[in-house]
């Protein structure tokens, strides 16, 4: 069962769905307009709330969680309050799981806070050095908060195109209406710089000491596979890659059981 609540963390408020017991893992959801926590990984955290407390907070600019004062949101200020908020939560030890630029920030929190973070699964993921803002990218960010603009967004997320149902589409229409006059904010043109100020550098990635499962969409032209995961063996200590066929931008919903069991046998380990 997943329960929802919000948490102060450094002053300002994060909405959580958390569910299952067990030790801690974070899922950290991706940039698309109208995503959530819950909404990226409810699948997930029914899956695995057997053996595992699941984490799955809206981030910073995301669902029903503001942007702190000030802040317009970025990796630092993702980073930043991922690691607070598990704090906050009181978990000195935790696995780390994030899809698109949620992988950037798990990396990127890895990367920060080494003793806490046991394994880091990245998926379909964002961070790699160098890698440009592809068009399909270009595309999710500018979407309009329409049906028309949903339904195109969720195009470029799957291969599937048969999973780009109706109750999807009006689910995430209302999800980016709600959320419309923050996100604007998020990544406006030109968005390269956006794309940017999300990978890491090769130094960063070099004091990764987690484990690291790189999960990825062979056909994914979001964060393609030859600019955002391939680049990264290259430059991370303890990695491996898992690249699935006939698969986009969203392998825990293209594939779900095989995604829930690599994360489940990946996390397992000790």
């Amino acid at each position: 069962m997943t329960a929802e609540r919000t948490v102060l963390v450094d002053g300002s408020p994060v909405r959580v769905a958390e569910g299952g017991t067990g030790p801690a893992v974070l899922l950290l959801h991706g940039s698309g307009p109208g995503t959530t926590g819950p909404g990226a990984w409810a699948a997930t955290i029914e899956a695995l709330a057997a053996s595992w407390h699941l984490v799955a907070p809206d981030q910073a600019g995301f669902g029903s969680t503001p942007l702190p004062p000030g802040s317009r949101g970025g990796l630092r200020v993702w980073t930043e309050q991922a690691a607070a908020l598990m704090d906050t939560l009181g978990h000195r030890s935790y696995a780390v799981v994030g899809h698109s630029m949620g992988g950037a920030v798990a990396l990127a929190l890895a990367a920060a806070r080494p003793r806490e973070v046991t394994h880091v699964v990245p998926v379909a993921t964002m961070g790699a050095p160098g890698a440009p803002l592809s068009a399909a990218l270009d595309a999710v960010w500018a979407a309009p908060a329409t049906v028309d603009g949903a339904r195109e967004m969720l195009g470029h997320l799957v291969l599937d195109r048969s999973l780009v149902t109706e109750s999807a589409v009006a689910a995430r229409t209302a999800a980016m209406r709600a959320g419309a006059a923050v996100f604007a904010g998020l990544f406006p043109p030109p968005r390269a710089r956006w794309a940017q100020d999300l990978t890491l550098s090769e130094q960063t990635l070099a004091t990764v000491r987690a484990p690291v499962l790189l999960v990825h969409g062979a056909q994914d032209r979001v964060t393609p596979l030859r600019t955002a995961a391939l680049p990264l063996l290259d430059h991370l200590v303890d990695v491996r890659l898992h690249v699935l066929g006939r698969c986009g931008h969203a392998p825990a919903v293209e594939h779900p059981r095989e995604f829930q069991r690599l994360l489940s046998e990946f996390l397992g380990r000790g």
